[in-house]
């Protein structure tokens, strides 16, 4: 039985900071109903804080505690293991990791770190990844919308710093199977109760449904006409709203 609903943000509740139809009103009834709500994200130009007072902003009814996100994530790893990062990540996400130790580092975080994304950088975190430093990332998403268009996300990038050093990245956000998992044993409730809903076919739906959840797959964001291919068993919507609507 369903007890527990994931959202993903950009791309199910809003675009560009704008609320999609219908959002604000369809999280205010989930967050009336007895499911329990989370909302998650890989979204890594933003720390946590920012992404919740937004997201108040535009009118969602949400608590703190109910924001997961992938760099938030990244930082618990960190600590866990107590490893020192080159932090290859954008400006404005840079306070998610204050107070953190940073000299002569042992690990590298990449993020979509966007214009730091240039040859000097990659090639100072390439170095590090020779000499064993382990690679972190927040995704593998290979891209975002944003302003009317896709634009490279830092899947892309992973790939490439991989492939240089002969490495695997460890993903700690989705489509990791340990980040659906926290959130679930946030909520309490195990995979075969709980519904992810998200625009990337294949970050947020496929991967929710490998371990064993359902999964809704929004006609928004950054879908992409016959992407419900590629996730057999989903539910397709036209958005949040309809989906909601259907649920309770």
């Amino acid at each position: 039985m369903l007890q527990a609903v994931l959202l993903d943000i950009s791309g199910v509740l809003h675009e560009d900071g704008v609320p999609l139809p219908g959002a604000v009103e369809a999280v205010a009834r989930l967050q009336a109903s007895r499911l329990a709500l989370r909302f998650v994200t890989n979204t890594s130009r933003k720390t946590s804080a920012t992404v919740y007072a937004e997201l108040l902003e535009m009118g969602f009814d949400l608590e703190r505690q109910q924001v997961f996100t992938a760099p938030a994530a990244v930082r618990r790893h960190l600590e866990q293991h107590r490893l020192r990062p080159y932090l290859l990540v954008h400006q404005a996400l840079e306070p998610e990791f204050e107070g953190l130790d940073v000299a002569d580092p042992d690990a590298v975080v990449l993020c979509d770190a966007e214009h730091r994304l240039d040859y000097r950088h990659l090639d100072e975190a390439f170095q590090l990844l020779l000499q064993g430093a382990p690679l972190l990332t927040v995704g593998t998403n290979r891209y975002f919308r944003q302003h009317g268009g896709l634009h490279l996300d830092v899947g892309p990038f992973v790939k490439a710093l991989e492939y240089a050093a002969d490495t695997e990245a460890v993903v700690l956000g989705k489509p990791a199977s340990g980040f659906f998992r926290a959130v679930l044993e946030d909520v309490g409730v195990g995979a075969e109760d709980a519904l992810m809903v998200g625009d990337d076919v294949e970050a947020d739906v496929a991967a929710a449904m490998e371990i064993g959840m359902c999964a809704a797959l929004v006609r928004t964001g950054k879908y992409r006409d016959g992407d419900e291919t590629r996730a057999p068993g989903a539910s397709v919507e036209a958005g949040l709203a309809g989906l909601v609507e259907r649920l309770l």
